[in-house]
């Protein structure tokens, strides 16, 4: 497959590093572009070091929407198209139950996750749009479908990115743009510097395969939903949790 990606650009959002970098990885090394927009320039800068000429990116905040329109108008500027939206960005808050739950943690959560994503198609879906394609990819989470205790905002945040997707996808149903997303169980990244040992030991324990998925592992799924060969789903959600998905 490695030219699934040729001539096509991807955006990802929080694709300096985890789940984000690994598909960065892989469509550039199916002949694609990824543009990463990330919080850490810094990692963007490691990122770009590593992947080649074929990486780019800026530094932004997914709540920003004006900084959101002025990338995505500087992405078609500088590479024709945005072809893929991998909408990755995300944090996990605090691990403490819903009533001890505190009330600034829970809004930042669901800015970042939810609402980052929606700003993130909202700036991105007009220029698929103007072209008639595009292939959009929100990474939502197991726990959006379970619903994890003492992670209350996270959990409802990735619903929330479930119930978007699906509302997105019917809208632009009748276009040749899709819009899927997908239901990780964890997954080993940095992100697990943002829990507590119970909560990571937790969600190890509810996985039949009794392990955590790789990055590369998600990227594989990511990729085959930002590929032509996706041409038939929209508004889907894809599992890939290890077994612990109970629908």
């Amino acid at each position: 497959m490695k030219n699934r990606f040729e001539g096509k650009t991807a955006v990802i959002t929080g694709g300096a590093a985890g789940i984000g970098l690994a598909a960065a990885t892989r469509i550039i090394a199916e002949g694609g572009n990824a543009v990463l927009w990330d919080r850490s320039r810094d990692a963007i800068v490691a990122a770009a070091r590593e992947l080649g000429p074929a990486c780019s990116g800026e530094a932004l905040d997914v709540t920003d929407f004006a900084a959101l329109e002025h990338a995505a108008a500087e992405a078609v500027r500088d590479h024709g198209a945005i072809d893929i939206l991998i909408a990755g960005a995300g944090i996990t808050g605090p691990n403490t139950t819903t009533w001890d739950y505190p009330v600034d943690a829970w809004r930042q959560v669901i800015e970042v996750n939810l609402t980052g994503i929606f700003l993130t198609c909202k700036a991105v879906v007009p220029h698929m749009r103007a072209r008639n394609a595009g292939r959009i990819v929100n990474i939502a989470s197991v726990a959006g479908k379970e619903g994890n205790p003492n992670a209350s905002a996270y959990s409802a945040s990735k619903a929330g990115v479930i119930g978007l997707t699906k509302s997105l996808g019917k809208e632009l149903a009748t276009t040749p743009i899709t819009v899927n997303c997908i239901t990780p169980a964890a997954v080993r990244t940095a992100i697990f510097e943002q829990m507590s040992q119970q909560h990571i030991d937790y969600m190890l324990s509810k996985i039949p395969m009794n392990r955590f998925g790789t990055v590369e592992e998600i990227a594989a799924l990511i990729c085959f939903l930002a590929s032509d060969e996706a041409s038939f789903s929209t508004g889907a959600v894809f599992d890939i949790s290890g077994g612990r998905a109970t629908y």
